[in-house]
């Protein structure tokens, strides 16, 4: 397993994901979106496993902010997407092809 968890720190959904891997001994590598956006082939990988509108939170305050609900184009809303990481609904969480948004336990005991 090659897991990867990109949050933010401040996300009570992203520490119980780190917890829950790390009870398992599963190792992983933690990505702070608040420090390193994820490259435009991350977000297509991520992508095409749960589709770019799951990765939007429509609740974050930059999503009427920066009128997505009004951009028709997925290109656009990826490059929109890519530079406010507060966009995206998080944890996302990877390995390999597949990956989640949110906390998604049930998923993971799956991956193992």
């Amino acid at each position: 397993m090659n897991i990867q968890i990109f949050g933010i720190l401040k996300c009570f959904d992203t520490k119980k994901a780190q917890r829950y891997f790390k009870e398992r001994n599963i190792k992983f590598q933690f990505v702070d979106l608040t420090e390193k956006e994820l490259s435009k082939r991350e977000l297509e990988s991520v992508e095409a496993a749960v589709g770019l509108a799951n990765l939007i939170n429509k609740d974050a305050k930059d999503y009427e902010r920066l009128n997505l609900s009004k951009i028709g184009s997925s290109t656009i809303k990826k490059e929109i997407v890519i530079k406010n990481p507060k966009l995206y609904k998080t944890p996302i969480v990877r390995n390999g092809k597949q990956a989640t948004v949110g906390y998604e336990p049930e998923v993971w005991e799956t991956w193992e």
